[in-house]
């Protein structure tokens, strides 16, 4: 059984991924523009995963003859004060993402939808670690403030982002970039 709730909330998460993907990109430029390789190489990284993730929903809506709708997407930021304003902008960016997932969990409880609750376990265990990432990577930002360089070899010597998707991710249409 799939409910109605369930099937608008996951079409609807389809964009909001695909709004991730672009904010992920916006951030990356502007790290590139100042100079942050690292940063930069961070964030095209999370941007590429939150694409994986637009298209893990896709295959499964399209696994399950449930319609997608590709939509615009919404704004996206592109101009920051200092280093550590994008990635707060990503904690919170991944704080909205995890509360969209919680919802279209809860809407596949209530709507009975048991294969639906089976499909976005992946998504909320990927969420935990997502937050924990960007939250850590804001403190260490905080606690750099203007030694870029040292911000920069955490970037690099940590595997924050390095491990692409877990081999039980749901695949994604058109394969995983």
């Amino acid at each position: 059984m799939t409910g109605r709730q369930f099937i608008e909330l996951l079409d609807a998460q389809v964009g909001n991924e695909f709004d991730a993907h672009q904010q992920y990109i916006a951030l990356a430029v502007w790290y590139d523009s100042q100079d942050l390789p690292q940063l930069a190489r961070y964030f095209y990284r999370q941007a590429v995963e939150e694409r994986n993730h637009a298209m893990m929903i896709v295959r499964y809506m399209l696994d399950r003859d449930l319609t997608v709708t590709i939509r615009a997407g919404g704004p996206v930021r592109t101009e920051f004060a200092d280093v550590t304003e994008p990635i707060a902008l990503a904690v919170q960016q991944e704080n909205t993402v995890t509360s969209q997932i919680e919802a279209l969990f809860r809407a596949a409880r209530d709507d009975g939808d048991a294969l639906g609750e089976q499909f976005l376990l992946w998504f909320l265990k990927e969420q935990v670690a997502e937050v924990a990432s960007m939250s850590t990577l804001l403190t260490i930002a905080r606690r750099a403030k203007d030694n870029l360089f040292d911000l920069e070899n955490y970037v690099a010597r940590e595997t924050i982002g390095d491990a692409g998707e877990s081999t039980d991710a749901p695949e994604a249409a058109g394969g995983a970039l």
